[in-house]
């Protein structure tokens, strides 16, 4: 697996189709059943044709359309196990603070209000009681928002790693000293990233999230960043996508739409792949379905 690669560095297309064909000759020298890359090339902007075309018009990408089609013609399968978000958000770092408030939508800047109002307070984070309590936290959202989260010591490791190596910057929502909320952002190059958010239960009508978010557009463009990656948005742009409140959330703050190529596999041995990718699940439910009755 290449995550989130190869990187390229251009999108010409004989130097794309080099690197595609020594991928596939390391596929075959190692008998791969499949080689799988991920790379963070953009087909469109804005959503697809037919879905609230109004909002955001879709703006097709020549090149990475180009390379899709290069990729068909190679027969590399689009995967069906998509293991990074292959659409997000993003928001211009270059535009003023006055130019991000008023492509807000009004339900988000009536929100940002409220939690000035009612007294939700922003601050840095690093010492280990606050990852503490972030983790804490970041399990109530998993159990609230029914996904799985891994233990306690990888997100310590990860995020204090990060931190000390200057690539991460963590923020917390506090009302009188509480933490409701936080969000974990890593930088690099141009770009920061929204990669965790975690809430408490207690005091959600005070906006922390909201807080939060503002907070972090603003330390990430007093920084220089260009770009405010929101890290993941639905597969398909329809209200019953399992992210479609995040989404709702994240567009909210007048963010674009950018969906990139996703991942795709290339299989030298294209009945290996068939068996595991679609006997072998099958066989592995029976024997699980057998060993439970």
């Amino acid at each position: 697996y290449v995550p989130r690669g190869p990187i390229f560095a251009n999108h010409e297309l004989t130097l794309v189709a080099d690197v595609l064909e020594d991928l596939q000759q390391l596929a075959r020298r190692r008998r791969a059943i499949w080689l799988k890359i991920d790379p963070d090339i953009t087909l469109a902007y804005g959503l697809p044709d037919g879905v609230d075309t109004d909002k955001q018009p879709e703006q097709l990408v020549p090149a990475g359309q180009s390379i899709r089609a290069m990729l068909e013609a190679r027969k590399w399968r689009f995967s069906s196990d998509q293991i990074q978000f292959r659409n997000t958000l993003t928001l211009d770092l270059s535009l003023s603070e006055e130019t991000l408030l008023a492509n807000m939508n009004q339900s988000t800047r009536r929100k940002l209000r409220q939690a000035e109002k009612r007294r939700v307070k922003v601050r840095s984070a690093n010492s280990d009681e606050d990852l503490q309590t972030l983790y804490r936290l970041y399990r109530t959202t998993g159990q609230r928002q029914e996904f799985t989260i891994r233990p306690w010591a990888y997100y310590h490791d990860l995020w204090r790693n990060f931190l000390e190596a200057g690539l991460a910057h963590i923020l917390v929502a506090e009302y009188e000293g509480e933490i409701l909320a936080g969000v974990v952002l890593f930088h690099f190059g141009q770009r920061v990233w929204y990669f965790y958010g975690m809430s408490s239960n207690r005091e959600r009508d005070r906006q922390p999230n909201y807080a939060l978010q503002w907070h972090a557009i603003r330390w990430a463009k007093s920084k220089g960043y260009q770009i405010y990656d929101w890290w993941g948005a639905p597969d398909t742009f329809a209200e019953d996508d399992p992210m479609w409140g995040v989404y709702r959330f994240k567009e909210g703050f007048g963010s674009q739409v950018v969906r990139t190529l996703g991942a795709w596999d290339y299989t030298p041995l294209p009945p290996l792949y068939w068996l595991y990718t679609q006997v072998a699940p099958r066989f592995m439910e029976w024997l699980r379905r057998r060993g439970s009755s």
